[in-house]
């Protein structure tokens, strides 16, 4: 629900917005002063404020002037006067969205320009986010690496990117290998062709060989037509292995025979198929061990292997950890329209000290939680985690489990509605409904 502040220190006008506005279902907050305002803007978030410019301890540019230096992202509407145009213009200036006149023309005027606010300030974060997410996440100059330890892995794939090299990039589960995969794709000279990538783990080898190689029609049961694989696909660009080590000896073998000849076949065809990829694998296995074990191939294994990345774990890269959940809960927060989010000096300290099992995507994940379930600061006990112990699932589990069921009642249930006020996809919350046994009417 949209968190709306209306200062104006007339109670019967204050009321009337008030009125309006919460009928069109936005929660509304009021106050009567410009130290009111700031006091109540300094415990809470919003996603709009609409303030009159008389009040009796000020002017309301002093509400307009602070609500930009603290709260930037939120717009305001400036309320004016009969004959008060210079101080409309001058608020205008200031960084007022827009004005409203007093008294009231129609109740549609507020209900019209709120709306007009409210959506424009939600289209340009969602812009922000979208051209954050292209232009940063996957180019090597935003990744936070300022530990010794990751500023090695950046320059390591800056310099192998221009080259056509296979890659073998190993780390723990959740370090990040799929983002370094595709900064050395995007600073390589395939950049404008495909990054195709492919979890060898989560597929059968029956399908992942249909998968990589693509099949011909009724060369098994289903397949109805002809399907083209990933390493055509791939074409001209980068082919991304995830989970290398989990392919079986009979695809190990195909995938080193086009490593060597750059050419296939489809599953039940016969012609030869050319292809020209650059293949990147990953892995968290000890693929020297495997071969030592007889479980991946050797010859393989070299081939792979010509210009090896290993990613530390996060729990090793010092004072990046703070850094990163800065950024994931930024991030998060714009996405909800809470951008003002940010980590209390005790919060990051449990963070510093935690182990990290699930490393970056870990962190990332309890970043989105915490962007859900705080509205300002996050403090240590907001966390699910203990510096010196393991996560408290069950604790972080219930407030979670709480925090959909509020947004589902505040939506009346509705999915869709919920979805978006939690700031997570339906797809996500229809599987923490799932998970939480939780059947909204």
């Amino acid at each position: 629900m949209e968190q709306i502040l209306v200062v104006d220190d007339d109670p019967g006008f204050r009321r009337l917005l008030e009125t309006i506005l919460a009928g069109e279902g936005y929660h509304v907050d009021t106050a009567g002063t410009v130290d009111e305002a700031i006091r109540i803007c300094g415990r809470k978030q919003f996603h709009l404020v609409v303030s009159d410019l008389r009040l009796p301890d000020g002017d309301g540019l002093d509400v307009l002037r602070w609500s930009k230096e603290h709260m930037p992202a939120t717009p305001v509407i400036m309320i004016t006067g009969f004959g008060s145009v210079a101080s409309a213009v001058e608020a205008m200036k200031l960084g007022a969205v827009d004005y409203l006149g007093k008294p009231l023309s129609s109740p549609d005027e507020l209900r019209m320009l709120a709306r007009k606010a409210l959506d424009q300030n939600r289209a340009e974060h969602e812009r922000d986010l979208l051209r954050e997410e292209q232009q940063s996440r996957f180019s090597c100059g935003s990744i936070i690496a300022e530990h010794p330890s990751m500023a090695k892995v950046v320059e390591l794939a800056r310099k192998v990117a221009p080259t056509n090299a296979t890659v073998l990039i190993t780390g723990e589960s959740g370090t990040g290998k799929e983002i370094i995969a595709h900064c050395i794709h995007d600073n390589s000279t395939r950049a404008s062709r495909a990054f195709v990538p492919v979890n060898c783990a989560a597929l059968s080898p029956t399908l992942i060989e249909s998968e990589l190689f693509g099949h011909e029609k009724g060369s098994f049961t289903g397949a109805v037509g002809q399907h083209v694989g990933r390493f055509e696909r791939a074409h001209g660009g980068t082919l991304f292995l995830d989970e290398i080590g989990e392919l079986d000896a009979n695809l190990q073998a195909k995938l080193l025979r086009v490593l060597q000849e750059k050419m296939f076949e489809r599953v039940g065809g016969t012609r030869q198929i050319s292809v020209d990829v650059r293949v990147i694998a990953a892995t968290n296995r000890d693929l020297h061990r495997s071969v030592s074990d007889g479980k991946f191939r050797e010859d393989l294994y070299y081939r792979l292997n010509l210009f090896p990345i290993e990613l530390p774990p996060i729990r090793e890269r010092g004072g990046d950890i703070v850094k990163l959940a800065r950024f994931f809960l930024q991030r998060a927060g714009r996405s909800m329209n809470k951008p003002n989010l940010r980590l209390s000096p005790s919060a990051e300290q449990i963070l510093m000290g935690y182990v990290w099992p699930g490393n970056v995507r870990e962190l990332e994940n309890m970043m989105e939680r915490m962007a859900i379930l705080c509205d300002d600061l996050v403090e240590a006990d907001d966390l699910p985690i203990t510096a010196d112990g393991p996560a408290r699932p069950v604790l972080f589990k219930e407030i979670e489990r709480q925090a959909i069921l509020d947004a589902l009642d505040a939506n009346a249930g509705n999915r869709t509605k919920t979805a978006q006020q939690l700031g997570i996809s339906l797809r996500t919350l229809q599987y923490r409904l799932k998970d939480y046994g939780i059947t909204p009417a």
